[in-house]
C-alpha cells in the first residue's frame, strides 16, 4: 500500500541520499534502511487570561498570516511540551510563564501538514510585547473574539473559555 499524503513527495533519504520507497504506512531508504513517517508535528499554545480577557497574537507568517492565533509554536527535538510553551510565549510575547497547566490535545491541519497541538492554560509575569513572528498582540473578552482563528482547534478552545468565563 502506497503511503498517502505528504510522504508521497519524499524521494531521497536525508541521511544518505538514497532513494526512498513506499511501504505500508511509511517510506524506507533503499540504501541505508532508515524509515520515515509523516507524523503530526508537535506544537504547543498557551491560553493566558487576565481581567477576563484572553491574549491573542496576529500571525506575522504563513500559514494563515494575518489571522488571530493563540501564542505558541513548535516543540524542539529534546524539549518537553511544557518547556516549549514557556519558551514560545517568551519568544512571541516577552512574557515569563509562571504556571502551565495542560488543557487539551488536538490534531490540527497546518498548511499541508498536521500538528499534534498541546494547549496549556498559563499564567505569566510582565506586559506582553509582540516579538518574533507575531504582527500584533491584543486582549479579547468572551464577546469580542475574532470570527475566525488561524486554526479550528483554537476556535474550540476559545468557545469553551467564553462559555465557562475562564479555563481554570
Amino acid at each position: 500500500m502506497n503511503p498517502v499524503g505528504f510522504l508521497d513527495r519524499w524521494r531521497f533519504c536525508p541521511l544518505c541520499g538514497g532513494a526512498l520507497e513506499p511501504e505500508e504506512n511509511h517510506v524506507r531508504c533503499t540504501v541505508c534502511g532508515e524509515r520515515y513517517w509523516a507524523n503530526a508535528l508537535p506544537a504547543v499554545q498557551g491560553v493566558l487570561v487576565r481581567d477576563g480577557k484572553v491574549l491573542l497574537a496576529r500571525r506575522g507568517i504563513e500559514p494563515r498570516k494575518g489571522h488571530w492565533d493563540l501564542p505558541g509554536g513548535f516543540v524542539e527535538e529534546t524539549e518537553t511540551p511544557e518547556a516549549a510553551v514557556r519558551r514560545e510565549l517568551s519568544e512571541e510575547t516577552g512574557l515569563e510563564v509562571e504556571t502551565a497547566r495542560l488543557q487539551r490535545i488536538d490534531i490540527e491541519p497546518y498548511g499541508e501538514r498536521h500538528v499534534f497541538s498541546v494547549t496549556y492554560t498559563v499564567t505569566a509575569r510582565g506586559e506582553p510585547v509582540a516579538a518574533d513572528d507575531v504582527a500584533e498582540l491584543r486582549w479579547f473578552g468572551p464577546d469580542e473574539l475574532p470570527a475566525e482563528m488561524a486554526f479550528p482547534g483554537q476556535e474550540r478552545v476559545l468557545r469553551e473559555w467564553a462559555r465557562a468565563g475562564s479555563l481554570g
